[in-house]
């Protein structure tokens, strides 16, 4: 991780795409769906090599990517600088995940928005199925 792009802190609500549905933290979400989930970081700007990120795309572990609310991945909808507007990954195995939006911010109405639920509700079925 690097600073982000501004050297500055952020915090505020940002909106990541869905990019796979094949993990046991989203496999209650739809692939390419949208969801509202807050960030606060000062060293959220993931970096990795060009043959890093050719391997992470390949095995399709790019979880997350920060995208627009209509699910376009632009340059201003990346909030930090990510690389590829990288948002989450997984390792190989799928069965662990990193992320920088904090879903746990984001598990009721109270907290500005329900959407980081999904991942609990993906995780605790995962638990149950297995």
């Amino acid at each position: 991780m690097l600073r982000n792009k501004g050297l500055k802190y952020v915090c505020q609500h940002v909106y990541v795409r869905v990019e796979s549905t094949n993990t046991p933290f989203t496999s209650r979400a739809q692939k390419g769906q949208v969801l509202c989930i807050p960030i606060g970081h000062m060293e959220g700007n993931y970096f990795v090599d060009r043959e890093t990120l050719q391997r992470l795309e390949n095995n399709q572990q790019v979880i997350f990517r920060y995208s627009t609310p209509e699910g376009q991945i632009t340059e201003a909808a990346n909030p930090n600088g990510s690389l590829a507007s990288i948002a989450g990954i997984c390792n190989h195995s799928r069965n662990v995940l990193g992320m920088m939006p904090h879903p746990e911010r984001a598990s009721e109405a109270l907290l500005g928005s329900d959407e980081g639920l999904i991942i609990f509700e993906s995780m605790v079925n995962a638990l149950v199925h297995s």
